[in-house]
């Protein structure tokens, strides 16, 4: 049984107005807590939010934190984007007054099994692919978290027979106190978010927290091709592995072209390496995680090799957008830190031109030297890193620096050939000069699609 809370006559602060911070306090308003939402924005940049915060009755202080305001409260509950050690936060703690994550007051509310995905990359497209095998199974499926849907907003669709699958991330983690997902799977674990995190060991401590309440009953899914996840394995859940280089001892992995899933020495065949539509290497690790957490959900192998079959990935994840005058585009926007870009390079055999950029998150860009230099023509810079990353990467490659994504995508079609690829695979947050990588992947579709249209017309002069 899940600890529950009763929100009737509670004083609840909610720091953050963002997607999530809005649903939170409508919901706990509208179960009877005094509400008070709290941002450092100012009322003229939260309009439209305000204005429905104040009709549902929640209290309102806008453009900065009143430290006396977080002393005065029941419950804290924080917005993704806000970090756990603020000041006035730090505070509350020391007075005994809980401070959770969204994810932690959803997780005591919902009903029915919850999968739990995290990782620093490919948490989105396996989030999305594990609920795509259950539905095909036909298993009630509900899909929220860092997806893009706060998991709050789910709790009155939820039921004991339905499966939540949540994509999690680092900072939801940061401030959890039960939150026990009875299926949890950790993807991979490389350098991100160092611009908030301290360190990169800070980072792993806070993905591995996904484990820290869960009972010998519950499964771990772990990547055993990942040395920073083997050595961190958890102590107390059943652990299956999967790895796409070995056979494991519980878990699912590749043999001759097969996923297995392999427990108490019996191998059940799951889908096809042929069946997966999905492009590059790290995504076949997605699909093993994906085929594993599904089958411990319940997912029958049929089910299992039809939603791997049938299901041809997620906007902004190595996204074809189109083909003009020999030109293919691809929309990676999601590859939000160096790792992911590197693995989107790897994706193409080239030739490739790379464009880069964009809010520096505080890890080295030198690991793309290698890749870039075999397989990319030409990177074209955009965004606040450019310069950091025209630095790390010079002499590998040779560099354009276009600004804007828009003019980077008119630059690279000015500079391809036909048979070329022009790849968005930023390695970089969008924060710079958009509202989130959602927005970035759509500008350069926008972008590519004023491209195609002019090419009807009359293509433009090209210089490569």
């Amino acid at each position: 049984m899940r600890p529950g809370i009763d929100l009737a006559g509670k004083r609840v602060l909610v720091v953050g107005l963002a997607r999530t911070g809005l649903v939170v306090s409508l919901f706990a308003a509208g179960y009877g807590a005094t509400v008070t939402a709290t941002d450092e924005k100012a009322e003229t940049e939260l309009a439209e939010a305000a204005a429905k915060l104040r009709a549902a009755g929640v209290q309102l202080e806008l453009g900065g934190h009143t430290p006396a305001t977080f002393l005065e409260q029941d419950l804290i509950v924080l917005s993704p984007g806000v970090p756990a050690k603020l000041p006035a936060l730090e505070l509350a703690r020391a007075r005994g007054i809980p401070v959770w994550s969204e994810i932690e007051l959803a997780w005591r509310l919902l009903r029915g099994k919850l999968v739990a995905i995290t990782g620093s990359n490919g948490k989105t497209t396996t989030t999305a692919l594990v609920a795509h095998i259950l539905r095909t199974a036909g298993i009630p499926v509900l899909v929220g978290g860092n997806i893009g849907v706060p998991l709050l907003s789910l709790v009155e669709s939820s039921a004991d027979s339905s499966v939540t699958v949540a994509e999690i991330s680092s900072f939801q983690l940061e401030a959890i106190e039960a939150f026990r997902p009875e299926i949890g799977v950790v993807l991979n674990l490389t350098p991100d978010h160092l611009d908030r995190h301290a360190s990169f060991e800070e980072y792993a401590r806070a993905k591995m927290r996904l484990f820290e309440n869960q009972l010998d009953r519950d499964a771990a899914v772990l990547n055993a091709d990942d040395p920073e996840i083997t050595k961190r394995m958890p102590s107390r859940p059943h652990v299956y592995w999967f790895s796409r280089q070995k056979r494991v001892a519980e878990g699912a992995f590749l043999r001759d072209g097969q996923i297995f899933f392999r427990a108490e020495g019996a191998e059940t065949p799951l889908a096809r390496r042929e069946q997966i539509a999905l492009r590059g290497e790290h995504n076949v690790e997605n699909v093993l995680a994906a085929c594993a957490a599904a089958y411990l959900a319940g997912a029958a192998p049929a089910a299992i090799a039809a939603g791997v079959q049938t299901f041809r990935g997620v906007e902004h994840r190595l996204e074809f957008v189109a083909e003009i005058g020999g030109v293919t585009f691809y929309n990676d926007s999601k590859a939000t830190n160096v790792d992911a870009a590197l693995k989107a390079v790897e994706a193409f055999p080239g030739p490739l031109l790379v464009i880069l950029g964009g809010k520096d998150k505080g890890s080295p860009y030198t690991s793309l030297r290698e890749p870039l230099q075999g397989r990319a023509r030409l990177a074209i810079l955009i965004g606040a890193a450019a310069e950091k990353i025209a630095a790390e990467i010079a002499g590998a490659v040779p560099v354009e620096h276009a600004g804007t994504l828009d003019r980077a995508v008119h630059l690279a079609f000015e500079r391809a050939r036909p048979g070329d690829t022009v790849l968005l695979a930023p390695a970089c947050s969008s924060f710079d000069q958009f509202e989130n990588y959602e927005q970035r992947g759509r500008v350069f579709k926008e972008a590519v699609a004023t491209l195609e249209k002019s090419s009807v017309a009359g293509a433009p002069a090209r210089k490569g």
